[in-house]
């Protein structure tokens, strides 16, 4: 893949921050998107906008194929077996509170166990907590190391006979550390538990096979991945799926509604997999953009894209060991990471070194980035956190350390 040529297809690539040039370090918070996505979300509202599902006339029509061919796209981009098994949702965070209460709401009850890491966002320990003061279960938190990698043998004392469902990122928004949910998943479904993944980090960065991971739900967004905000996806095992009972009410989700005049009630029949899960008028245009996305990642090749970033994170680690007010965190083996890289800066907190260097134009992420306990292991108050993708170059590194030498 060529970074140069790819940087072509971003518009705001092309901007200027107080007379510097955009440098975009905080992709693991959001990506920007590449012409073709702004353009497939401009052509659906200009030229294809309609409810789905809903009419027969032509725009609406044409809207139900371009929504289904989303979900093919992301099925295969993936690797699920059918469209059945990806639900579209706005988010990782709104897929795991589906998970949380479509499953964990009507399978967890008062000495069952959920085991959650404590390198997690917040979005896979939040729902965890509130469904918890419903049902009563526990939740254990399972321990990370110094270096941001997880405590294994932590792992295997806190799993348990009631251990229901295990929740792991597979890749830390902080330290950038991948987590072998492969293996991992072996042991839980060996035990007799559930897998949740969180993917917003693995999924636009890592080839992923769903098939492979054996993971029972993999959760991540589009807008981490080159397409719009508001549309994510829930991966489920379709005999899973099958047997939960649906996260919202309205419609899309249902196939029939009866009305029974003796007891003044009505019966409902579920629509079909994934339209189960996706109640009410979905983001159509969302999922276009994100098909579109997958597409442009498809073309690069997730292989090409993982090995950028590597490349990308080893030149990043050493130019800013040079450094001598510098300090990074998580592990010093770089094959145990992609490219994710907090650190903090002697006498700065986290938001003054942000804001010293947005005056240079970089953009890089300040503060807990919604994992408050990961933080803590690290001693840490707040962190620094620059992260690459695709668009980004050496060039662009050697400008981020040769600001970073000037706080010195």
């Amino acid at each position: 893949m060529d970074p140069y040529k790819i940087r072509e297809d971003f518009p705001i690539l092309k901007r200027k921050i107080k007379n510097h040039s955009l440098i975009y370090f905080d992709n693991a918070a959001t990506s920007q998107k590449p012409r073709q996505v702004i353009e497939a979300v401009k052509d659906f509202y200009e030229n294809h906008n309609a409810n789905v599902h809903r009419a027969i006339h032509t725009l609406s029509q044409e809207a139900t194929e371009l929504y289904e061919r989303a979900h093919e796209e992301v099925a295969e981009f993936i690797n699920a077996k059918d469209i059945a098994e990806t639900v579209f949702v706005r988010g990782t965070t709104e897929a795991i509170n589906l998970v949380a209460y479509a499953w964990g709401l009507r399978n967890l009850k008062r000495g069952d166990e959920v085991l959650v890491s404590l390198m997690e966002h917040h979005s896979n320990i939040v729902p965890w907590e509130l469904l918890s003061k419903i049902n009563g279960f526990h939740i254990k938190y399972v321990n990370v190391n110094g270096d941001g990698t997880l405590d294994s043998e932590d792992f295997e004392n806190k799993f348990s006979t009631k251990t229901k469902i295990v929740c792991l990122s597979q890749v830390s928004n902080v330290s950038g550390v991948i987590n072998d949910v492969k293996r991992i998943g072996k042991v839980v479904h060996e035990r007799g538990a559930l897998l949740l993944v969180d993917g917003a980090q693995s999924v636009p960065h890592l080839p992923v096979d769903v098939e492979d991971l054996d993971a029972d739900f993999l959760a991540f967004s589009g807008h981490k991945m080159l397409g719009p905000t508001g549309i994510g996806v829930l991966y489920g095992k379709r005999e899973i799926l099958e047997r939960m009972e649906p996260f919202q009410g309205g419609g899309e989700m249902i196939k029939e509604v009866f009305f029974n005049t003796e007891n003044q009630r009505c019966s409902i029949a579920w629509n079909d997999l994934p339209w189960k899960f996706e109640a009410g008028t979905p983001n159509v245009c969302g999922g276009v953009g994100l098909m579109e996305a997958v597409k442009y990642l498809k073309k690069i090749g997730m292989e090409n894209v993982a090995k950028h970033e590597i490349m990308l994170a080893e030149y990043a680690v050493k130019r800013m060991e040079e450094c001598k007010k510098i300090t990074l965190y998580g592990p010093r083996d770089l094959s145990l990471k992609c490219g994710i890289i907090p650190f903090s800066v002697e006498g700065l907190s986290s938001h003054d070194a942000a804001l010293f260097l947005d005056n240079y134009g970089i953009m890089i992420r300040s503060g807990y980035h919604c994992a408050q306990p990961l933080h803590e292991i690290f001693k840490l108050p707040s962190s620094a956190r620059a992260s690459f993708y695709i668009y980004n170059t050496y060039e662009e590194i050697d400008q981020f350390v040769q600001v970073l030498k000037e706080i010195e």
